[in-house]
């Protein structure tokens, strides 16, 4: 499974690969857990929360030692990003998935663009 970041033109969209080692926190103790307790993340690494549907959706930095990049989705664009800091990081959007990445993963990532999980 891999991540991409479509960006440009809606008809002529450039793609990036954002991550190529992606874990899918489907459960809600995954959900609650996220990267919380972990050391560190891989440079290529993305952790995707998927929900049923799309609402204003929280990510805290509790007993997260990095810095992330996190990104909200809705229908695979991207409607809020912003680099979260370690321990007290508090971000929000709405959003039917989220992404964490490594901080700067998500540099070149903007409202409007899209992400797209591929198999």
């Amino acid at each position: 499974m891999r991540l991409v970041h479509r960006h440009g033109p809606s008809d002529d969209r450039e793609e990036d690969r954002l991550a190529a080692d992606v874990d899918v926190a489907r459960s809600t103790l995954e959900q609650a857990r996220g990267l919380m307790f972990r050391r560190s993340i891989p440079d290529d690494y993305a952790l995707v929360f998927p929900f049923d549907d799309a609402d204003t959706r929280w990510l805290h930095m509790l007993f997260v030692p990095f810095a992330i990049d996190a990104v909200w989705l809705v229908d695979e664009e991207v409607t809020a990003t912003k680099r979260l800091a370690p321990f007290v990081g508090l971000g929000r959007g709405r959003a039917d998935t989220i992404v964490e990445l490594p901080a700067g993963a998500a540099e070149g990532v903007a409202v409007g663009d899209e992400v797209v999980l591929r198999e």
